[in-house]
C-alpha cells in the first residue's frame, strides 16, 4: 500500500476477537487504576480506617451489651458473631469508592477520551471493577488481621475460611457494578458518594450483621432474612464457624441455604447492574 508523497501512512489496529480484546483492554484499564491507587495512597489508607474503626468500636462498645442466642452477653460470643457482618460490611461499601471514581472520570471527558480508543466498550467499566476488587481484597487483609487481634478466630480450617471471604469478594464486586452505574447516572462524584451510602446504610443494618433478627418487627424479619447481604453473612459465620452453640436458623431458605444463596444473589446482581452499567455507559457518552 502506498501513500501519498509528505503524508505519513497509519495502520490500523488488528482486529482481535471479541471477548480477548474485552479480556485484554479490561486489564489495561485496571492496571491504569492500581497504579493510579499507588501513586494516591491517601485513597487506600482512609479507606483502611473506617472498617477498623467498626472493628473496634463495635467490639469493645457493643460488646457484651447484645445479647446473641447460644453465646449470652459474652463480649467474646459477640465479636464472633460480628466479624462476619463487619467483613460483609466493608465489601459493600466499596459502591461508594467505584462510583465516586467512575463518575470523577466522566466529569473530567477521561471517559470520553477512552472512548476514542479503538477497544472494548465494557472493558472501562470491568477494568475500574478489577482495581476496585483488588483494593477491597487488600482491605480484608487488613481487617482480618485486626479482627484476629481483638479476639475474632475462624474455628473451620483454612480451606473454608477461604471459601468464605471468596464470598465477600463476590459480593463486593457484585456491588461495584451497583456502584459503577451509579457513577454512570450522576453529574459529580460528591453526589456519586452519597448516592452510593445511602441506600447501604439501611440495608447492612436491616440484615443480621450486627443483631439477631429475631429481635426485629415481623416485616423487618422478613426482609432482613431475604436480604442478599444477610445470606453472605450468614454463609460466612457457618464456613469461619462462627454461630453460636444453639442459634436459631430462620425457616427462610437463604438462611437455610446461605452459601448457595450468597452465590446466586452475588452472580444475579452482577449480570443485571453489569448490562445495566454498559448500556448506560453506552448511551451516556455518545
Amino acid at each position: 500500500m502506498t501513500t501519498a508523497p509528505g503524508i505519513t501512512g497509519t495502520y490500523a489496529p488488528q482486529p482481535r476477537g471479541g471477548i480477548v480484546q474485552s479480556i485484554t483492554d479490561s486489564l489495561v484499564i485496571a492496571q491504569r487504576n492500581l497504579i493510579r491507587m499507588v501513586r494516591i495512597p491517601e485513597v487506600v489508607l482512609f479507606g483502611l480506617i473506617q472498617p477498623v474503626m467498626f472493628v473496634v468500636l463495635f467490639s469493645y462498645v457493643f460488646g457484651g451489651s447484645i445479647s446473641v442466642p447460644g453465646a449470652g452477653l459474652s463480649s467474646s460470643g459477640y465479636r464472633e458473631f460480628l466479624m462476619a457482618g463487619i467483613f460483609a460490611q466493608t465489601v459493600t461499601f466499596a459502591t461508594a469508592g467505584a462510583g465516586a471514581g467512575i463518575a470523577d472520570d466522566m466529569h473530567r471527558g477521561l471517559i470520553d477520551r477512552f472512548r476514542s480508543l479503538p477497544m472494548a466498550r465494557g472493558a472501562v467499566l470491568t477494568g475500574r471493577t478489577l482495581a476496585d476488587l483488588v483494593q477491597t481484597a487488600l482491605t480484608l487483609v487488613v481487617l482480618m488481621i485486626v479482627a484476629l487481634l481483638v479476639g475474632w478466630r475462624a474455628h473451620e480450617g483454612i480451606p473454608k475460611a477461604a471459601a468464605a471471604f471468596g464470598l465477600l469478594l463476590l459480593l463486593g464486586y457484585a456491588f461495584t457494578w451497583i456502584g459503577a452505574l451509579i457513577g454512570l447516572s450522576v453529574r459529580t462524584p460528591e453526589a456519586a458518594t452519597s448516592g452510593g451510602l445511602i441506600w447501604l446504610f439501611p440495608l447492612t443494618f436491616i440484615s443480621n450483621a450486627f443483631v439477631p433478627p429475631e429481635n426485629m418487627p415481623t416485616f423487618l424479619q422478613t426482609i432482613a432474612n431475604w436480604n442478599p447481604f444477610s445470606a453472605t453473612v450468614q454463609a460466612c459465620r457457618e464456613l469461619f464457624g462462627n454461630l453460636p452453640p444453639g442459634y436459631p436458623v430462620p425457616d427462610a431458605w437463604p438462611m437455610q441455604n446461605p452459601v448457595l444463596a450468597s452465590l446466586l444473589w452475588s452472580i444475579l446482581i452482577i449480570v443485571v447492574f453489569r448490562t445495566l452499567a454498559v448500556r448506560k455507559y453506552r448511551s451516556a457518552t455518545l
